[in-house]
This record gives structure tokens, C-alpha cells and sequence, in this order.
């Protein structure tokens, strides 16, 4: 099998390998947040086309107000600050979501990135914020009168998104937490052990080699 375009991430472990060093739980976020643009860097060198990764759940509301509360502060420096660099090393950056509920002056900068770089084509980065996938699900039927499964993909968060070839796990936990339910029916999955902050260029390749190993049939033979 060759390398996967497509590739969806949990990113699990922030908080774990913070209390691991004695460090406040916004610093795992923190270090985690660059992981995520490094590794971002590999996926373009190593010919990925769409790197969709999990920033904020639905469920994730239920954390401390102080966890939640930094999430939001942080977020929105993120974009504001690397929104530029991203549109300048051409990635087009997606997020989806519900934004009901989120702060209007963060929908605000989650909606100037996607402009900025909605031009974008050397790599589409989808980040799933204040997402469920059972969520996705239930807000597409709402508008879904058709009857067959590409029909109802037009009313999915993001309809352009492909499914995923390979979802990776970090942080040694075994589920997909109601992440891309619908995108990730046929998707390869590979749990990897290291803690999101800790999750280098070499245990990215041995993800991808994994997927790389396996033979996907698709129901068939």
C-alpha cells in the first residue's frame, strides 16, 4: 500500500504529560498546539494532501472553567498569530464544527483564517473545534431530504473533506471518541503510544509505514 494522502489525528495527552512534569495543564495544551504545527510541516514533506486534526470536542466544554477558559485564550492567539505564516507556506486551513456557543470574537478569527487562506492548495488543514461526530451527523440530517450517502455528504460540516486514509491515536488509548464517525467508516486506525507533545517525526513515519503495511479491501476480497 502506498503512503496515505489523507490523514486525521486525536491529539491525545496534553494534559497527562503536563501533571507527568509538574506543569500546569495549559502547558501541555501549549507544547501540544506546536506539535501540531511541526508535525503539519512533515505532512507536507511527506506527501500528504489533507491533515484533519481534533482540537476541541463537544464534550471538552465538561473540563475545568480554567482549563476551558485557557483553551479558548489560547486558540485565539494561535490563529491570529499563525494564521500568517500557515497562508504563506500555502496551507488552507478549515475548521469545522458547530460555532454556536463559541465566543463571537473567535468565530471571527476562525472565519478571517479560512478566508485568508481559502486559496491555498499545497495543503488543506481541517481542524475539528467544538465538534462531535455524532453531532455532525444530527446536523446534517436536519437538512437532508435526499436518499443516497453522497447526498447527504453535501450537508456534512465540510463536504470537500476526504475521508481519512489513516486516523492515528496518540497516547496509548484505543477509541475514537465520536471523531469523524461518518469520514472514518473504512479508515485504517493506528493507536501510537507516545503522549501528543511527545509524538516526534519518527513516531509520525512509523504511523505512516504502518498504514503502509496493510492492505486495505473495502469490504471486499
Amino acid at each position: 500500500m502506498s503512503a496515505p494522502k489523507y490523514v486525521a489525528i486525536i491529539t491525545d495527552g496534553n494534559g497527562r504529560w503536563a501533571q507527568a512534569r509538574g506543569l500546569p495543564v495549559i502547558e501541555g495544551h501549549r507544547a501540544g498546539a506546536d506539535v501540531v504545527k511541526a508535525r503539519l510541516r512533515d505532512a507536507v514533506d511527506l506527501g500528504i494532501e489533507e491533515l484533519t486534526v481534533f482540537s476541541f470536542s463537544t464534550e471538552n466544554w465538561s473540563r475545568s472553567e480554567e482549563e476551558v477558559s485557557g483553551l479558548m485564550a489560547m486558540f485565539g492567539e494561535r490563529i491570529l498569530g499563525e494564521t500568517p505564516e500557515l497562508d504563506e507556506e500555502g496551507v488552507r486551513m478549515r475548521f469545522i464544527g458547530r460555532r454556536e456557543g463559541v465566543a463571537a470574537d473567535l468565530v471571527e478569527r476562525m472565519e478571517w483564517a479560512e478566508a485568508k487562506t481559502a486559496a491555498n492548495a499545497r495543503l488543506a488543514l481541517f481542524i475539528a473545534f467544538n465538534y462531535g461526530g455524532r453531532a455532525e451527523i444530527v446536523d446534517a440530517a436536519r437538512n437532508f431530504q435526499g436518499s443516497s450517502e453522497e447526498e447527504f455528504r453535501r450537508h456534512l460540516y465540510a463536504p470537500d473533506m476526504h475521508d481519512p486514509d489513516l486516523l492515528i491515536r496518540t497516547s496509548g488509548e484505543q477509541r475514537i471518541s465520536n471523531y469523524l464517525l461518518w469520514q472514518c467508516a473504512y479508515s485504517e486506525l493506528v493507536f501510537a503510544e507516545e503522549m501528543w507533545p511527545d509524538f516526534d517525526r519518527p513516531a509520525f513515519e512509523r504511523a505512516l509505514t504502518t498504514f503502509a503495511d496493510r492492505r486495505r479491501r473495502f469490504g471486499g476480497r
